[in-house]
């Protein structure tokens, strides 16, 4: 049986929790006025387990979709990874926290180095142990934290009863992407490699290597993918959104090649470039040019 989201009351705030339905039900989309929602449902805490929870909220931009963080309540402190865009966002999700759980935030996993999920970290409380890549730390530059413990390929650790994976699929929507694994409840965090219904956004990308870390995370045994911007969904629903998303980006990185094997300059391939089914997804519009010009830049050997 597939399942859907109702609202429940936890502590004082409205959570999303689980409840049984039909995959029919589901609006595969990012932009939540197709979904059915209102900007006055957001932002908001889905509950995944009884122990993992998701926050959303607004992206900020002119189309509508959401930046989504998850964090982990153990015995011994909650993990978060990712914040939001800015201090506000991040205090909003510092007290999200606190509302569900009493337990102090004392991880925080920086997945990706992007503004709109690091611009915030200051909101997070005072002596949090960060972890983040090599490449995202050098990206960051002044703005990383300057204790923050590197994780170039996995770092395994216990938290409580929680065993906690962060891991490195690979370079993807940028040099440094980390995931974060939880074996027992078999749940992927994967930040911006996953942009659920969101057009693959390049601007800092490696396409290729991209589609390697997305087949990497297929490959695991995971139950639920969530994703670092778009709707969290159940697990069923998850997977099959997960292999929509590497179905959009090699469809891209494709129409993009055939292009430049037909030798078509760079500024009439972004004109002429044609994504289909994919040109409806949110920020297609913006994206698409910079999709293109980044699979240029990959097969003329400038990726470094």
């Amino acid at each position: 049986m597939l399942r859907t989201r109702i609202w429940i009351p936890v502590v004082g705030v409205a959570v999303l929790a689980v409840a049984a339905a039909s995959a029919q039900s589901v609006v595969r989309t990012a932009d939540p006025v197709k979904r059915g929602l209102r900007e006055t449902d957001f932002p908001r805490t889905i509950k995944v387990t009884d122990t993992v929870y998701t926050y959303e909220d607004f992206h900020a931009g002119d189309e509508k979709f959401t930046t989504t963080n998850m964090f982990v309540i153990t015995d011994a402190g909650v993990l978060v990874a990712d914040g939001q865009g800015n201090p506000a966002a991040t205090k909003g999700l510092v007290d999200a926290v606190a509302r569900v759980t009493a337990r102090p935030i004392t991880h925080v996993v920086i997945c990706s180095d992007h503004g709109d999920h690091t611009a915030g970290n200051t909101s997070f409380p005072a002596g949090v142990k960060y972890f983040v890549h090599p490449a995202s730390k050098a990206a960051m530059g002044k703005n990383a934290p300057a204790e923050a413990e590197l994780v170039s390929e996995a770092k395994v650790f216990k938290m409580g009863s929680e065993d906690v994976q962060i891991v490195f699929l690979g370079r993807a929507h940028t040099g440094g992407d980390l995931s974060v694994y939880l074996p027992r409840q078999k749940i992927l965090f994967l930040s911006e490699t996953f942009l659920n219904r969101v057009f693959p956004a390049m601007r800092s990308a490696y396409p290729s290597e991209w589609l390697g870390a997305l087949t990497k995370a297929q490959r695991m045994d995971v139950n639920i993918y969530i994703p670092g911007h778009g709707f969290t969904e159940s697990g069923p629903v998850s997977k099959e959104e997960l292999r929509a998303y590497r179905a959009a980006l090699q469809a891209v990185i494709a129409e993009a090649t055939r292009l430049h094997k037909a030798g078509v300059p760079l500024d009439e391939a972004i004109t002429q470039a044609n994504f289909g089914e994919y040109s409806s997804w949110t920020l297609a519009k913006s994206q698409a040019p910079i999709a293109v010009r980044k699979v240029y830049e990959e097969l003329n050997g400038q990726l470094k």
